[in-house]
């Protein structure tokens, strides 16, 4: 199922650091932002303030370091041919930066031309990395389901760029987006990019890394093709098709990747090693959020009524975007990260220096307490949802969360340049 290794094809250990060193800022400002604005803020999905929070997460947190594992992942696992990976990252990173500060900015101020400039940062920094992207994956020889899975996830990257500067087009020119416009926005950004990716990814990864047997390969095969079989009815809103058994084609979606997470959790529990470290626990902790995902929309859908209530919809959000999302990327990135330390300062030992383990690089105690103050994170995010007092707790919790994740990647750095330095004097 999965292509070789490529280390020899990895890029500099720079392009996808920077993007991994950015991500946690962005979940700081989201849980300032909380902090600041208070219980109101979580009211209703439209607020100005949750938009812009939710987008500090989505593209922030989630897009920089998605876009930063997509870096390393397609050469190094999928085999393809990034072009000119130091130059692609100096160009994506700022100006995706610079976008999302726009688009936040806008959310607050409602300024039509911060929209404008948001969308057109946007346009330039994930459409040139789509291109960039695509062309290495659709040419790499490789094939299998994580390949798959990593061309749709970059197709719908793609199509929630669209959707999104479609909608940002319509803000700057003061008129409101089509609310429909928005749920398709939501469903390809969500499913069609970001699940998409975490499935490819896991597809190799976590038999890799937590030593499980691998994905069904008639499971692995089917999931992308079954996300898109929601995808495409859900957008064909945009084209006049009536939104019959919309709540239902909803409910599908969402069936499907809590199908996913309770595919990945009976893998865990047939795991060859049974030592738990803290990248299992996060991952499980998505898992589980996903399921629970699926069983709030359901129980909404069977309560009369409840499902219009405007703080249903924020609770969705919290489960599936801090639960399952940051969730998830908050374990990979603690073990991509080490492993890449741990792989380039081998290259450089030689002879000379034994290379330092991954628990060397970053401390597993140190991780281990960061995701016991994830889930105080998590707890206190969904009850602020129902008891708006407790919105500046969770929001001064999320932004520690974050700062605790971006303190433990920057000590994996330092790590990484001690170790580089004591090579490079030995020899």
């Amino acid at each position: 199922m999965h292509p070789n290794l490529s280390f020899e094809q990895a890029p500099p250990i720079s392009v996808p650091f920077r993007f991994f060193l950015t991500a946690p800022l962005f979940g700081i400002a989201a849980g300032v932002l909380l902090a600041v604005e208070g219980g109101d803020m979580l009211a209703s999905r439209w607020m100005p303030a949750l938009l812009a929070a939710t987008h500090f997460i989505v593209a922030g947190f989630m897009l920089q370091a998605m876009t930063g594992a997509l870096m390393q992942f397609i050469p190094v696992a999928a085999g393809g041919n990034i072009w000119r990976p130091r130059w692609v990252a100096g160009f994506v990173h700022p100006l995706s930066i610079l976008a999302l500060l726009f688009l936040v900015a806008a959310f607050l101020t409602q300024r039509p031309p911060l929209f404008f400039a948001a969308g057109l940062g946007f346009a330039l920094a994930l459409g040139f990395f789509v291109l960039v992207a695509g062309l290495a994956l659709w040419r790499t020889p490789a094939k299998g389901a994580t390949i798959v899975a990593l061309r749709i996830a970059v197709f719908g990257l793609a199509a929630t760029l669209i959707l999104g500067v479609m909608l940002t087009s319509a803000l700057a020119q003061g008129s409101a987006p089509v609310l429909t416009l928005v749920d398709i926005h939501l469903a390809w950004g969500l499913a069609g990019w970001a699940l998409m990716l975490l499935a490819g990814v896991s597809y190799f990864v976590v038999p890799m890394f937590q030593l499980t047997p691998p994905y069904p390969t008639w499971f692995a095969r089917s999931l992308p093709f079954a996300l898109l079989a929601f995808l495409l009815p859900w957008s064909a809103q945009l084209l006049g098709v009536p939104a019959a058994g919309r709540q239902a084609l909803g409910l599908a979606g969402l069936a499907l990747g809590a199908a996913y997470a309770l595919a990945t959790l009976w893998l865990q529990s047939r795991r060859r090693r049974k030592l738990t470290d803290t990248t299992f626990l996060f991952f499980r902790t998505a898992m589980l959020s996903l399921i629970a995902l699926f069983l709030s929309a359901l129980a909404f859908a069977s309560v009369p009524g409840l499902a219009e209530t405007p703080r249903a919809a924020v609770w969705l959000g919290m489960l599936a975007i801090p639960g399952v999302f940051v969730s998830a990327i908050m374990g990979m990135l603690y073990k991509i990260v080490p492993f890449l330390c741990w792989l380039h300062l081998q290259r450089l030992c030689g002879l000379a220096v034994l290379p330092p383990t991954m628990h060397e690089i970053l401390a597993e105690q140190a991780m281990r307490r960061q995701f016991h103050l994830h889930l105080a994170t998590l707890v206190c995010l969904l009850a602020a949802v129902w008891l708006p007092l407790l919105a500046r707790p969770a929001g001064l919790l999320l932004a520690a969360d974050c700062a605790w994740l971006g303190a433990n990647l920057i000590a994996a750095v330092r790590a990484f340049r001690a170790f580089r330095n004591r090579i490079r004097a030995a020899a």
